[in-house]
């Protein structure tokens, strides 16, 4: 055996960043498993092979211990050699490549029906949906409070944390949504999630059992279908139109709900709102049917003309309304920080039951984000990110009708992060979306949001997330979708 060719030829991942004695460990291994190195055969002493590969003997003692004691070779009075492991090296390599292509444990059933990550969502690119203007994030401001946080910690605090949240952190989000959002409600009914998500996942293992039904908004949130999937709820589509969720006459007994998902204050993805004489009727309906209403308030903060529309939960007491929010829209993604608030008598049943499903930790975080809100320094980002995004929207409202004109139909909406567009070409969402991604623009096709079934020629579109792109660019970015329309249509159209 050429030691020092079997150095050269390994395949572990990064060789040049291991120590000499892992790399001969890794060769070595990697060598007795593929067959190159048979059962029985001699390895060379250990003080010849440090010379012969130029690394001190340790390095090849290490090696040979590690392999020795996890079985790949056995020293005796002749030397060290390969150990026989019952099949022949070659043949357990094949045995086990083979048995690694037939049986690799892969998703579960309930995972092949969840929607697939957006291949965008984690880059900084014009259009994303859901990311805020980072490069506006008071970040020196938020890192005093995290310094402040944790040097108020003490040992106490270095647990698993209360699956609750912070009581500090429940307190400031308790004041924040009476004040902000009329939602009513008190620390005791707060409990700090992960984000949307993780609320989400909490409200479908919590509220329902499987095989229930849960009523979406069609199109909507596609979170929100992946958690009620992964629940095995069966999902019913619900319409949307100018007015919000629009339940067909009769629906309330021919399906009844478990739960039903609304984004009230701004649909998502549509940009409507709710109205005040259908968010009474659907609390009046919700608890005559013994349903849960989970109302995610995604981005209500942003509202662009007048005052955020008030909570539905706020609208009556004890209403049958598990409310969401999250800081990821309003302070930074990263942060993984949200809340749920359930009403009076589900939060003591709520309190002993969630304290099983790991929630806790982050505790620095929770600190800093509720002095963060108490300060007053919430509120200031808030203001501040309003008029920004007031004036992004603005400017990509303008790019729009200047460079595409009627090719795109603009829905109206007094807010938020986003916006939506129907194609008015023959043309379809996705080709579109993909072309574009070549252009580094993350546009989402309208089409992704809906349920399996639901007719799409009026919602062949997009979703224009604008919070993340600077004024300056996007005219730019628009222009790019102009050529790559452009493109797409004379592709689709062929030669001559």
């Amino acid at each position: 055996m050429d030691y020092g060719l079997l150095l050269a030829t390994s395949h572990a991942s990064h060789p040049e960043r291991m120590s000499g004695q892992r790399r001969l460990y890794e060769s070595l291994r990697a060598a007795i498993l593929d067959g190159r190195l048979a059962p029985g055969a001699r390895l060379t002493a250990s003080r010849v092979l440090a010379a012969e590969l130029g690394m001190a003997r340790n390095s090849v003692l290490y090696a040979y211990e590690r392999l020795a004691s996890e079985g790949y070779i056995a020293g005796d009075r002749h030397g060290t050699s390969v150990a026989r492991l019952g099949l022949s090296s070659p043949r357990l390599a094949n045995l086990l490549a083979a048995d690694r292509a037939a049986t690799a444990p892969g998703l579960s059933r309930r995972a092949a029906g969840l929607g697939r990550e957006d291949p965008h969502s984690g880059e900084m690119l014009p259009f994303v949906p859901g990311v805020p203007a980072l490069d506006a994030f008071p970040l020196a401001r938020w890192r005093r409070s995290i310094e402040r946080a944790w040097r108020s910690l003490s040992a106490r605090h270095l647990g698993q944390g209360q699956a609750a949240g912070q009581p500090a952190l429940r307190h400031a989000i308790a004041e924040y949504l009476r004040v902000a959002r009329g939602v009513r409600c008190e620390a005791a009914q707060v409990f700090v999630t992960a984000g949307t998500q993780s609320g989400l996942d909490l409200c479908a293992r919590l509220l329902a059992d499987a095989g229930d039904t849960a009523w979406v908004e069609d199109p909507g949130y596609p979170g929100a279908h992946a958690a009620f999937r992964s629940a095995s709820l069966r999902l019913e589509s619900i319409p949307v139109d100018a007015d919000g969720l629009a339940p067909p006459a009769g629906h309330w007994q021919r399906v009844p709900p478990r739960l039903v998902y609304i984004t009230p204050s701004h649909q998502y993805p549509l940009g409507s709102v709710l109205s005040l004489e259908r968010r009474l009727a659907l609390l009046a309906a919700a608890r005559a049917a013994g349903a849960w209403i989970i109302e995610d308030d995604y981005d209500s903060e942003f509202r662009r003309d007048g005052m955020p529309v008030p909570a539905v939960q706020g609208l009556e007491a004890d209403a049958p309304v598990i409310y969401l929010g999250t800081f990821s829209k309003t302070l930074f993604p990263a942060l993984r920080l949200g809340f749920m608030v359930v009403p009076p008598q589900l939060a003591t049943l709520l309190a002993g039951t969630v304290g099983a499903i790991p929630q806790g930790g982050h505790v620095a975080e929770q600190l800093a984000l509720a002095e963060f809100l108490d300060s007053g320094a919430f509120t200031s980002h808030l203001r501040r990110m309003r008029r920004l995004y007031a004036q992004r929207r603005d400017a990509l409202q303008d790019a729009l009708a200047r460079h595409l004109g009627t090719r795109l139909t603009v829905s109206a909406s007094a807010g938020g992060m986003h916006l939506s567009a129907r194609l008015e070409m023959p043309l379809a969402d996705t080709t579109v979306s993909a072309a574009a991604a070549a252009r580094g623009l993350a546009l989402r096709p309208l089409s992704r949001y809906l349920l399996p079934g639901t007719p799409q020629a009026q919602y062949n579109g997009f979703v224009f997330g604008y919070a993340n792109v600077a004024e300056d660019a996007v005219d730019g970015a628009v222009c790019r979708l102009a050529r790559v329309l452009d493109e797409v249509a004379g592709a689709r159209s062929g030669p001559g």
